[in-house]
This record gives structure tokens, C-alpha cells and sequence, in this order.
């Protein structure tokens, strides 16, 4: 059984890490109320404008739309969505399998990059062989957490529309973590570029629209504008998914702690009772040699 001194030192380590993880866990708790009122106002107007611009991709020919062409798959960019920071849980490491499962198998034969934004994914990605490559791509994306907004969102989008348009890339993905609430984060894929178009349904009506104003216009504005807000709904899934996951991470930690703390009291109170025992087995053994 450990020493009075080691017990007693371990339960003002465990105590100390416990106020930690708690804070933590406050902290969390504040602003994940912030970015999850963030994302459930983003999300109706980011679904409806999707929802219009596959409608619209499906009226379009390949020649009409630079973001709606389909090309052979030879080139593929992964964009994997994580933290800059870590202690939440399988947060990360959810988003880092999943994105390489999706280069080793889906895209095998494919020349595969992945593009991480966030410092976890760019860490671990730099290092393998679906590194970035050039200039093209932008880069220091993990800063983009520190302001979240659309703003600093849309020119990173328009880097990876124009690669895209250049013939850089056939395909892109985006993998990240979506929000559903506090103690739950869904690992999604979803197609980013090119424009997907919806599939019809057996014996389906097809209408011709007419649209107002042209069909070129809204070609030139709508489809940029909506792959820009479907990075930046990404990005606020992932930042609230983030502050949700860490705050159960820390959730769980501070109650280990206290469960620990619990045991180390018990172990501390059976050595001071064995060392009280021991210390008047001594006296009255003294006691009795003298008395012998």
C-alpha cells in the first residue's frame, strides 16, 4: 500500500486536474450556446438555397455551368474539416479516419489530397502522402476559427472554386463532424463539388422553367454564392459540433475525477488507520517487554 505522503499528493493532483476539466467543461457550455444559435439560424437558409441551386444544375447542360461538370474522377481533393485544439474526445479522430478511409477505398487509383482545415487535420494529413502540393490551395485555414464569419469563409471557397474550374481537381469533398446536439456528432461526407444534381423519380413530372432574371445570371451569381454558404454551414456544424464534444469530453473527466478522488480518500484512510495500528502495536509491545 502506497506511502501517506504519495496518496495525500495524488488526491491534490487529481483535485487540481478536476477544477481544470471543469472550467473547461463551463467554458464549452457558454460558447457552444453561441455557435449552435449560429448554426440553427444558418441551416433553413443554407438547405433552401441547395435545394435551388440542384434544381437548377438540373436544367443546365455541362457546357452552361463550370461548377456542374462532370469529369472523370482523376484528381481528388478532400477538404477534412477539425479543431485547432484537442481534448474532445473522438472529435478529430473521427474526421481524420473517415477522410482517410474515403481516400484509401472510395478513390483508390485516384491521386488523393486533402486539404485540413483546422490544425489537427493539417497536422496529421502534411505528413502522408495526400500532403498539399503548390500554392494554389490556401493555406493557415486553422485561423479561420478565430473570427468565424461568412466573410472570411467566402474567399477560401472561391480558392477552391477556381481550382476546381481550372481543371485542378475533378471531385471535392468535404468531410467534418455535423451538429445534432450536445453529446452527439455525425461524421459526414458530402459532395462539394461538382453541383449535384437531384435524381429524378420514376415516372416523375419534369417542368420547364422559365427563369427571371436570365438563366446565365443566376449561373454567375447563384451557384458561387451557394457553394460559399455550404463551406461556411460546414465550418458552424463543426464549431458547434467541437464545443459540444468537448464539453461532454470534459463532462465525463470531472466526474472520473471525483470518482477518483473518492478511492484515493479510502486508500488514504486505510494507510493512516495501518500506520496507527502499527505505531500502537509498537507501544504496546514496548509496554510489555518492560512489564516482562
Amino acid at each position: 500500500m502506497a506511502n501517506l505522503k504519495e496518496v495525500r499528493n495524488r488526491i491534490t493532483s487529481v483535485s487540481s486536474t478536476q477544477q481544470i476539466t471543469s472550467a473547461m467543461k463551463m467554458v464549452s457550455a457558454a460558447k457552444l450556446r453561441r455557435a449552435q444559435d449560429a448554426i440553427v439560424q444558418m441551416r433553413p437558409y443554407a438547405s433552401k438555397l441547395k435545394e435551388i441551386l440542384e434544381n437548377l444544375s438540373a436544367s443546365l447542360d455541362s457546357s452552361e455551368g463550370v461548377y456542374s461538370k462532370q469529369r472523370e474522377v482523376k484528381n481528388v481533393l478532400i477538404i477534412a474539416i477539425t479543431s485547432n485544439r484537442g481534448l474532445c474526445g473522438g472529435f478529430n479522430a473521427n474526421v481524420i479516419k473517415a477522410a482517410g478511409k474515403l481516400a484509401r477505398e472510395d478513390y483508390k487509383g485516384s491521386k488523393v489530397t486533402v486539404l485540413g482545415i483546422g490544425k489537427k487535420a493539417h497536422d496529421f494529413f502534411r505528413k502522408t502522402e495526400y500532403g498539399i502540393v503548390g500554392s494554389e490551395l490556401p493555406h493557415r485555414l486553422h485561423e479561420l476559427f478565430d473570427n468565424l464569419t461568412f466573410a472570411q469563409v467566402a474567399p477560401v471557397a472561391e480558392k477552391i472554386m477556381k481550382v476546381f474550374a481550372d481543371g485542378m481537381f475533378d471531385r471535392i469533398d468535404l468531410v467534418y463532424n455535423q451538429f445534432k446536439n450536445a453529446a452527439v456528432q455525425i461524421t459526414t461526407v458530402e459532395q462539394f463539388l461538382p453541383v449535384q444534381v437531384p435524381v429524378k423519380e420514376k415516372n416523375a413530372k419534369s417542368y420547364d422553367y422559365f427563369f427571371e432574371p436570365s438563366k446565365e445570371f443566376i449561373v454567375a451569381d447563384l451557384i458561387p454564392r451557394s457553394l460559399k454558404t455550404q463551406l461556411f454551414k460546414a465550418m458552424l456544424d463543426s464549431h458547434a459540433a467541437e464545443h459540444g464534444a468537448r464539453m461532454t469530453s470534459m463532462h465525463k473527466a470531472t466526474d472520473n475525477a471525483g470518482s477518483l478522488i473518492k478511492e484515493l480518500k479510502l486508500m488514504y484512510n486505510k494507510a493512516r488507520q495501518a500506520a496507527i495500528t502499527n505505531e500502537i502495536l509498537e507501544i504496546v509491545g514496548g509496554a510489555e517487554a518492560l512489564n516482562g
